[in-house]
């Protein structure tokens, strides 16, 4: 059983005898939670686990005896409790490994069983209505909320409840017995099986009369009330080409659809269109399920009864819809119905579907066959088994279209009527615009070989009755330009001290005056005189020579744009216009000084022959603590090994450079200290000490290492400035040490000789050791 079917046992009252029986207690007891152990309550889970039975069915088993809602909320709430706990422990006992394991197997499992399910869904999907029992999103199951249906016939269980009120007050909760009867108190049985609610209804309070006097008699006092309770269940058999054959207990109050959503429909053999159903050996309904998902009609969706037989027989004839209709799938055809009816079933035609003549693909005892369907036969056609009908798109051309793009206020595509012409195609078009060229008009025509054929025509001609008409055919396309479509786009720049500098568009009785305007109008330090011209030399030859190919025109405009131009000069198309900056004008130029200073900041050149010693003049001058030997000047963002002491003491001397926009000068505090670091054992700061030479500091550091190359040693002075070791043959020459130095010492990195190069030395050194031995012969 799938799970459909487990939901629908789980309101019925086999269910609900399970529950009491595996309970093992009585009603009254099991009514109790709070009296139940949590023994009783895991044997309970662990018989109705075996018996088949989710949580789900046991709940709506407990709600279908009577129990309250906050009775099944405790109840639930211990199962879950104790089935967590068990959880727990279990998980407490198993290895990380074991787990692992575990929840792979499963995922594999699950892997599996939707793979499983995923393609016979999509194998199911192209068949027209099979899917419908399979989506989740429609629920076929029995609604046990509605009234009790006026023919509702009781049978074995079902459950009655009988109410008296008035000066008297009774309640009976009578259950048909297997016998068929019902017992009330101390009266004998009353037959009720095979009757409907109604019939049962009058047998019962008839009976009640003998007892209580006046019953339901007008003034009486007394009334009584018979409504059905808990239902019975029936066991409803599914036979033929099901999905999940087999028998099913479902509620009294189940129908045809209930079980069919139950046992998963039709397979994919099965039909649709003529499920029978059969009570006591005969066909009472056949139901055809494209009633309801054509039209939502549900007559022949009856009411089951105990023992009632469902089959679904094979399919007899499917026929195929692909193409261009609104749903294409394999459709089930009945007997006598026609093409038009399969159409309907597929939602009728696309908008763009070719619907003038059907091609049909038909199986003949041998082979296929094509058949084609005019659209006057859709109505009559008798589809056969197998048959695939393929319906195709409409062509993407026009019966009757012609055109017009350019210079008319409405271009586009127009009817073709007949015998129109080009003047008539124009006047559809809400006729030119005032700047259509119209001397020179293209028509565009196809030619009987679908070659494209270009032909001219003189417009102008034509409208004025000069030349003939021409008569319009079939996708001819009519192009008229305008005059600004057939040049070069007309266009003056301007550039310079210019608020907006770029290219405008060129209009007639345009002044140099008149495109600052559009440019915003001039810079702050922009020059309104001397504005020059460039013009494209083209007739005007006048006054130019062979070798000039552009020529200048130089005025002077008012900068307030207000004034007369010190010429008229009206601008040419692709004009250039140039704007100069006034002769002396600059913007600010800083550059920054900071450190021991008295005041540091940024200064502004006031010329351009200042130099650095001007700078620390204009700054107050230096602190007692400011140390020469390692301030830094910095230009572009890079240190350049200035010498300020030098500066300072000779003006003229080279370290004093002239000064550049953004330069930076930084004179810090004396450290009274040197670095030493390097090859040496002990990397270290020590005070500066005017009298220690290098090989002294080095000492001061532990000394170099083995692998240290103290030869060539360098000094970095704050300035940035670097000074090495210098020697020739045994003469070594250390560099200065200053406050602020730091000394490093690099490795000796080891050179291995060449085989040519070791014979190259030793035949040097031997050849001047032979020089040297000559030479002191001689002397």
């Amino acid at each position: 059983m799938n799970l459909k079917k487990q939901l629908i046992l789980s309101i019925s009252k086999l269910s609900l005898l399970v529950f009491i029986s595996l309970l093992g207690i009585s009603t009254a007891f099991a009514q109790s939670v709070d009296e139940l152990s949590d023994d009783q309550i895991q044997q309970f889970m662990k018989q109705a686990q075996e018996s088949g039975m989710s949580e789900e069915q046991l709940m709506a088993a407990a709600a279908a005896k009577g129990f309250g809602s906050a009775d099944i909320a405790k109840f639930k709430e211990r199962m879950t409790k104790l089935q967590s706990d068990k959880k727990a422990l279990v998980n407490t006992n198993t290895s990380d490994t074991e787990r692992r394991l575990n929840d792979t197997t499963k995922i594999e499992k699950d892997a599996k069983l939707t793979l499983t399910v995923d393609s016979s869904a999509i194998r199911r999907e192209k068949y027209y209505g099979l899917n419908l029992f399979n989506n989740k999103k429609i629920v076929f199951e029995p609604n046990l909320r509605i009234p009790t249906p006026k023919n509702y016939i009781l049978g074995t269980g079902d459950e009655l409840n009988i109410s008296i009120t008035g000066f008297a007050v009774q309640n009976y909760k009578a259950k048909v017995s297997p016998e068929g009867t019902v017992q009330l108190d101390i009266l004998s049985p009353i037959y009720v099986s095979g009757l409907t609610i109604e019939q049962a209804r009058e047998r019962i309070i008839n009976r009640l009369k003998s007892r209580f006097a006046g019953l339901n008699n007008s003034g009486g006092g007394l009334y009584a009330d018979i409504t059905l309770g808990n239902i019975r269940s029936i066991s409803v058999t599914v036979i033929g080409e099901a999905f999940q054959p087999g028998t099913f207990t479902i509620p009294s109050l189940a129908n045809v659809f209930n079980v069919l959503y139950a046992c998963g429909g039709p397979s994919e053999i099965g039909s649709l269109r003529n499920i029978e159903v059969f009570r006591n050996g005969k066909v009472i309904r056949t139901l055809d399920v494209y009633d309801f998902l054509l039209h939502g009609d549900q007559k022949d969706n009856i009411i089951l009864q105990d023992q009632d037989i469902i089959r679904i027989p094979y399919v007899d004839t499917r026929v195929s819809l692909i193409g261009e209709v609104r749903n294409p799938k394999i459709f089930e055809v009945k007997r006598g119905e026609t093409f038009k009816d399969v159409l309907a079933f597929a939602g009728g035609f696309k908008e763009l579907a070719y619907s003038k003549t059907i091609s049909l693909e038909r199986a003949t005892p041998t082979e296929k066959r094509i058949i084609s369907i005019d659209q006057n036969e859709i109505a009559t056609f008798l589809p056969q088994k197998g048959d695939v009908y393929m319906i195709g798109k409409i062509l993407n051309r026009f019966e009757n279209i012609v055109t017009i793009k350019g210079a008319v206020y409405r271009e586009g595509s127009y009817e073709l009527e007949k015998d129109i012409t080009v003047k008539q195609l124009i006047a559809r078009a809400e006729g030119l615009k005032q700047d259509a060229f119209k001397e020179r008009v293209l028509l565009k025509r196809e030619r009987e070989n679908l070659e494209p054929e270009i032909i001219a025509l003189n417009l102008s001609k034509i409208l004025n009755g000069e030349s003939e008409d021409i008569r319009l055919k079939l996708k001819d396309t009519l192009f008229i330009k305008a005059v600004k479509d057939l040049r070069e786009r007309l266009t003056v720049s301007i550039s310079g001290a210019i608020n907006k500098a770029g290219t405008y568009e060129f209009a007639d009785n345009m002044t140099v005056s008149d495109l600052v305007t559009m440019a915003g109008g001039f810079t702050d330090g922009a020059s309104a005189s001397k504005i020059e011209v460039a013009r494209r030399i083209k007739a005007d030859t006048l006054g130019v020579s062979k070798e000039q190919s552009v020529k200048i025109e130089t005025i002077d405009v008012d900068r307030n744009l207000i004034g007369t131009e010190s010429k008229k000069l009206l601008l040419r198309p692709f004009d250039r216009v140039y704007i100069r900056i006034l002769p002396r004008y600059e913007e600010q130029k800083n550059v920054t000084i900071t450190g021991e200073v008295f005041y540091p900041g940024p200064y502004a050149l006031k010329d351009k022959t200042e130099k650095i010693s001007d700078l620390i003049f204009k700054s107050g001058g230096l602190k007692s603590e400011a140390d020469l030997g390692s301030a830094k000047f910095m230009r572009g963002g890079k240190v350049i090994g200035v010498d300020i002491i030098k500066v300072l003491e000779d003006r003229n001397d080279v370290n004093n450079l002239v000064l550049n926009t953004g330069d930076m000068l930084e004179i810090p505090r004396k450290k009274e200290t040197v670095t030493i670091n390097g090859q040496v054992y002990n990397p270290t700061t020590v005070p500066y000490s005017s009298g220690l030479k290098l090989k002294g500091y080095i000492d001061l550091a532990g000394g170099a290492t083995d692998s240290a190359y103290v030869n060539k040693a360098y000094v970095k002075y704050g300035n940035g400035r670097l000074d090495r070791t210098k020697g020739f043959w045994f003469i070594k020459s250390y560099p200065k040490i200053e406050n602020g130095s730091e000394i490093i010492v690099p490795v000796r990195r080891k050179y291995k000789w060449t085989p040519a190069e070791r014979i190259a030395v030793s035949s040097a050194v031997v050849s001047i050791t032979t020089i040297l031995v000559t030479v002191l012969r001689t002397l």
